[in-house]
């Protein structure tokens, strides 16, 4: 905590005021690190690819020649030739009487794979769901991708009549919702800190106002087993996340919200973080896991 203590005391204290009325929009991709090298033992071919295929998201299902250059860095002309290479291989699909592009039909066979391959979300569901109808909440499961958490599994309680803004394959930023925080805080010291390093290189500017927030998530995480996002991901919107450890290490977190009318930050503290904490504990025990416990416990 102390390392990344130092890398969040680089901005001031101040609190940042929510201001969004919805999800910020995410960062354009590049093809490089956030030090702007490109990783090393890569093929920088390939890198530009996949950075064409990580711009497309729910809210861009469709994008350009000229949107994708814009976004990855990437020349144009590089851009229309990698689009054509991955057209060929159906990794795109060009949009018909158009000349922009929608993801292909391999992406979803691939994330079938993926997500067939993800044994906790079987082990999980029943208890998400079990959560979800207890609170009146949503309960989301997510992994790491680059500097966001990719959701893979979503349970709401069947008696909402409010309409879910995430779902399977939405994506959340690190530094500022409660899944990235609990992310964080469940990482060893180095690790966590080498993260929390990248994430001030790539929101620059951003990094002033996101870093108090963070840095009073992973003292809350440190000291309690779990973390709290209240309105500073979207302004309505209140959850509390916690994290485990899968039999391989690899950590995943898990967490329960909705609108702030309804889960107020004391809710959220005194009755939903108790219950999440036993949900996620109980998963851990179940896939041969280690939840993430509070220091000392």
């Amino acid at each position: 905590m102390k390392t990344v203590a130092r890398t969040l005391a680089k901005a001031p204290a101040a609190r940042a005021k929510p201001t969004l009325a919805a999800p910020a929009a995410r960062a354009p991709r590049k093809a490089t690190r956030p030090n702007g090298k490109a990783a090393p033992g890569t093929v920088s071919a390939l890198d530009r690819g996949l950075a064409l295929l990580r711009c497309f998201s729910a809210g861009q299902r469709l994008l350009g020649p000229t949107e994708l250059a814009r976004m990855t860095g990437i020349p144009r002309p590089s851009v229309t030739r990698l689009a054509a290479t991955l057209v060929a291989h159906r990794w795109l699909q060009p949009e018909p009487g158009g000349e922009r592009f929608m993801l292909g039909a391999a992406v979803v066979s691939l994330a079938q794979v993926f997500l067939a391959g993800l044994d906790v979300r079987a082990a999980a569901r029943a208890s998400m769901q079990a959560l979800a109808e207890r609170t009146g909440g949503s309960v989301y499961l997510a992994v790491r991708d680059g500097l966001e958490m990719v959701l893979v599994e979503a349970c709401r309680a069947r008696s909402t009549m409010l309409t879910a803004r995430l779902d399977v394959g939405s994506r959340v930023p690190l530094p500022n919702s409660a899944l990235g925080r609990a992310y964080l805080g469940a990482l060893d010291g180095a690790a966590r800190a080498q993260l929390v390093d990248s994430l001030r290189l790539a929101r620059g500017s951003d990094w002033q106002a996101l870093a108090p927030g963070l840095q009073r998530a992973l003292a809350d995480h440190a000291r309690l087993g779990f973390c709290v996002s209240a309105g500073e991901f979207h302004r309505d919107i209140n959850s509390v996340a916690a994290a485990l450890a899968g039999p391989r290490g690899d950590v995943m977190a898990f967490n329960c919200g909705g609108p702030a009318f309804a889960f107020t930050e004391e809710r959220l503290r005194g009755e939903v973080a108790p219950a999440l904490v036993e949900m996620v504990q109980a998963i851990a025990a179940d896939i041969g896991g280690r939840a993430a416990l509070p220091q000392g416990a």
